[in-house]
């Protein structure tokens, strides 16, 4: 398996990272169009069940978007960490044996898969908030269904955002060595 995607990576690298990149990309962008330019203008709805049902919908669909380029996310980058060796070894046996600037770049792509991954696990937690925030608002129980979504957008989407922003950061000074 291994050697197979190192041969993968060796021969669509720039498909590859393409990819991971406008996967990046459409998923940070869309947190951010969603928190900076829909939510505010979502707020100017006085009606709550529009508001609330609108928010749902918006949410729903900006998922379905979402999903696929999060695995496309997963997936390249499990192709380029095998891909550029640094699935070799584990840390402790590589530590002796390779160059301070190698053990940097090693410890980025970690930090970064440590990153995806908390995004990753708080997009699921944010998916399933607005699940059940959709039954109970197909039930009628609106003040239930709000409790249930109003952390998404003050406090699990700027974390994401911010997360996502620092994933990009780092992948770009991956680039640059």
């Amino acid at each position: 398996m291994k050697d197979s995607l190192i041969e993968i990576f060796g021969t669509y690298a720039h498909i590859i990272i393409f990819l991971h990149v406008i996967s990046a990309i459409i998923w940070i962008g869309g947190m951010i169009a969603i928190r900076l330019a829909v939510h505010p203008n979502l707020q100017l709805i006085e009606d709550n069940r529009l508001k609330l049902g609108k928010t749902l919908d918006i949410m729903g669909k900006f998922f379905n978007i979402v999903i696929p380029f999060i695995i496309t996310i997963i997936v390249t980058a499990t192709i380029m960490a095998v891909g550029l060796g640094f699935r070799a070894n584990a840390l402790g046996e590589k530590s002796n044996l390779i160059s301070e600037s190698a053990m940097h770049l090693y410890n980025i792509v970690h930090i970064k898969e440590a990153i995806w991954l908390v995004m990753t696990i708080n997009f699921i937690y944010i998916y399933i908030k607005r699940l059940k925030a959709k039954k109970l608002f197909d039930l009628g129980e609106l003040k239930r269904a709000k409790e249930s979504v109003a952390l998404i957008p003050n406090i699990l989407l700027p974390i994401n955002i911010f997360l996502g922003m620092v994933a990009l950061w780092l992948g770009i000074t991956l680039r640059g060595f």
